[in-house]
């Protein structure tokens, strides 16, 4: 059986990138950049004044000069004045304005007095004044050209920032895809209908339409189907043909009643692997359809199928989005484990900071992999490997936060 890395492998391996395309600036948070973002022009595009003060040369407050003309006013968004070529020539001048042409020097309001004749005096008691202060140099944070949010990025307001500050009212992003998620089992009912005492209400579908909309997949929509072959077989031959992913929880054990591996092949759905050697989410299956439509089949168990969500589905999808690859992160234990089993365990943690500030997870004990309430309060799960039973106190993990 599959590790969970080895699942991980081949989940990459086959799964198809996803087309690109051309959005508004108002669409793209959350998406993946697919194109390189270049700064149009200098930035900023201007010598960027950083204080209100006064405009003059720094040469002339070297030489002596404490009296200083007042020229005029320029304020942001006016156009750049230019300093007369008298020793004294000052501009009133507030942030964010253009820096007058021939000035490389302002002084703050702080260090100056105003007389009611218009002439401004620097302090006696004011510090040095050199080129360049208070000033935002052009070009200092990003000449034109320069490559400032690279292809693989997913858009977040920082970067649509830069994109807009950058004159980019479409950026090339990947496509966002048209997800299908599956419920399946005669048990099931909707949160909002009447519950029989053999039945219980549907969560999965709920709990992954959320978790993948705050990953950035937002067009998600839910289905559910009884354990009736012919109902099985229409909703997969509709859902296949009309949907980028597929996200099927329950079914795909060995039950009497698990009729999806059987159904998804006889549709023509390729199993690239069926069971992976974790706990929980051993039976979690993935293939591909003729038209290449990744599928997932999740446990149905509710803490199983979310946790496979965020181990494989979520940077699956960012594989295929052209995404950058995010290494995982890692923690120490903060007390120590002993999982006897000879499968991965994918354990359910809180985190804290440790005294020289190190990230530790506590394990949290879910009752089963049906206790989905379990996992309130949790901040993710680490992965401990099959080749090992116990873990002491201060060993260092990979850890997968939930979203």
């Amino acid at each position: 059986m599959l590790t969970p890395s080895e699942a991980e492998r081949l989940i990459r391996e086959n799964i198809p990138l996803f087309h690109r395309e051309d959005c508004p600036l108002a669409t793209v948070h959350g998406r993946v950049l697919r194109a390189d973002l270049r700064a149009d022009r200098d930035l900023p595009p201007f010598d960027r004044v950083t204080m209100d003060g006064y405009a003059l040369r720094a040469s002339a407050l070297g030489a002596g000069t404490r009296i200083f003309r007042i020229e005029g006013v320029q304020a942001a968004g006016m156009v750049p004045r230019t300093l007369g070529a008298a020793a004294d020539a000052c501009v009133e001048i507030m942030t964010g304005a253009v820096l007058p042409t021939g000035a490389d020097c302002v002084v703050p309001y702080e260090e100056t007095t105003k007389a009611a004749s218009g002439a401004m005096t620097v302090s006696e008691t004011a510090g040095e004044f050199l080129t360049g202060n208070a000033l935002h140099r052009r070009g200092s944070d990003h000449r034109a050209g320069t490559v400032i949010v690279r292809a693989g990025t997913r858009m977040t307001g920082r970067e649509i920032a830069v994109a807009a500050a950058c004159g980019n009212a479409t950026l090339t992003v990947a496509h966002s895809p048209k997800i299908a998620i599956v419920t399946t089992g005669d048990e099931l009912v909707e949160v909002e209908a009447a519950v029989a005492p053999h039945q219980i209400r549907r969560s999965n579908d709920h709990a992954l339409r959320a978790a993948l909309a705050l990953a950035g997949y937002p067009r998600v929509e839910r289905f559910h189907v009884r354990d009736v072959r012919h109902e099985i077989e229409h909703l997969l031959w509709h859902l296949l043909a009309e949907y980028d992913v597929l996200l099927i929880t329950g079914g795909v054990s060995k039950g009497k009643f698990d009729f999806l591996p059987e159904e998804l092949t006889r549709q023509g759905v390729k199993k690239i692997f069926h069971g992976v050697a974790q706990r929980p989410g051993k039976p979690f299956w993935f293939g591909l359809s003729a038209r290449a439509t990744p599928v997932f089949a999740l446990p149905g168990n509710p803490v199983s199928s979310y946790t496979c969500l965020h181990r494989y589905v979520l940077p699956a999808l960012a594989h295929a989005s052209g995404a950058t690859a995010v290494v995982a992160r890692r923690v120490a234990l903060a007390a120590p484990v002993t999982f006897k089993p000879k499968l991965a365990s994918l354990m359910p943690v809180t985190l804290s900071s440790g005294p020289r500030a190190e990230l530790l997870a506590s394990p949290e004990t879910v009752n089963t992999s049906g206790d989905f309430a379990g996992l309130v309060g949790t901040d993710g799960f680490v992965e401990l490997p099959a080749e090992q039973d116990e873990f002491p106190a201060g060993t260092v993990v990979p850890f997968t936060p939930w979203v």
